[in-house]
């Protein structure tokens, strides 16, 4: 599991590294404010749930066999790909459906850091 969100949570924060430059340089004369803004809110959740993916395998070594870190990892990733994709596409495109989806990636977030907070609370 260590490995696994150690190399997981490292590309994730490149991605988001290389997606907020991407935006800066590229897009910035391309997109309106309002559509800019979505997209720079979506790296900036981006790279805090990569960070949280790595503070995830930081804890890996005590809960080798935990079910709840795997899943918090797991979740993080899922809504990495729900709610900061979401915002890309919709700031790409201006397909507003998409704003439908942004909040189950949300929710995602938020039941990541509930399952890690469960798996800290059970330390010694």
């Amino acid at each position: 599991m260590q490995k696994q969100f150690m190399v997981s949570g490292s590309l994730l924060a490149l991605l988001a590294v290389a997606l907020g430059a991407f935006g800066a340089h590229g897009l910035a004369d391309r997109l309106d404010e309002y559509s800019l803004g979505i997209y720079e809110t979506g790296v900036r959740y981006h790279m805090y749930h990569a960070l949280g993916i790595l503070l995830i395998a930081a804890f890996a070594p005590r809960f080798p066999q935990s079910r709840t870190l795997l899943w918090a990892g797991r979740l993080l990733i899922l809504g990495i790909v729900i709610f900061s994709g979401s915002l890309y596409v919709l700031s790409l495109t201006g397909i507003s459906k998409l704003g439908m989806i942004t909040p189950i990636g949300g929710v995602l977030f938020i039941a990541g850091w509930l399952l890690i907070a469960g798996t800290a609370w059970k330390m010694k």
